[in-house]
């Protein structure tokens, strides 16, 4: 298989880590847990391993909401952990792919702390913003028995921010460059 295309061929194997394997008995999975099992792996004829958010998050949606997109979940392990793993798996000629959220963020994330408080600011315009929530009034409510609307009014800013999944996970603005 050329190196190039290896995703148009390969075998993935999904990983969600809270139950895959616990290695310190507190009765979730972790990244030591799916480093223990990178020989098992290989002997499934796995290419690649997609691991489930494993990022900083308040856990509101299981990790869908990032609030670190540089730290690694305390319940997974640390940084150290996740380069022990990339490399052991490396070592195994297996590659890691990360399930990576880039269409929001949680509302406790740095950026969007800073977007509600300082419109003007460096941060003012990561988020979708609106003084009413009629902008996109047609787009459809992805969890209709737990939100209302796809906008919610925060108290700080004094405006809505759109959302297409619940309320504490904030949608970037695709339209910012930055």
């Amino acid at each position: 298989m050329l190196e190039e295309t290896w995703w148009k061929r390969g075998i993935v194997y999904q990983i969600y880590p809270r139950s895959f394997q616990d290695t310190n008995d507190d009765g979730v999975g972790d990244l030591e847990g799916i480093r223990r099992r990178l020989d098992y792996l290989v002997w499934l004829g796995v290419d690649a391993i997609w691991i489930s958010p494993i990022f900083a998050s308040p856990m509101a949606d299981f990790g869908y909401d990032v609030s670190d997109y540089c730290a690694i979940h305390p319940l997974f392990g640390t940084l150290e952990d996740f380069d022990r793993l990339v490399r052991d798996a490396h070592d195994r000629g297996l590659k890691i792919i990360l399930d990576f959220v880039p269409n929001h963020t949680s509302d406790q994330h740095p950026w969007f702390q800073a977007s509600r408080s300082d419109p003007d600011g460096p941060y003012g315009d990561f988020y979708v913003w609106s003084d009413t929530p009629d902008r996109w009034k047609d787009v459809r409510v992805i969890f209709s028995d737990s939100e209302p609307s796809n906008w919610t009014f925060d108290e700080v800013r004094q405006q809505y921010y759109w959302h297409r999944f619940y309320h504490h996970q904030p949608d970037l603005n695709y339209e910012n460059p930055e």
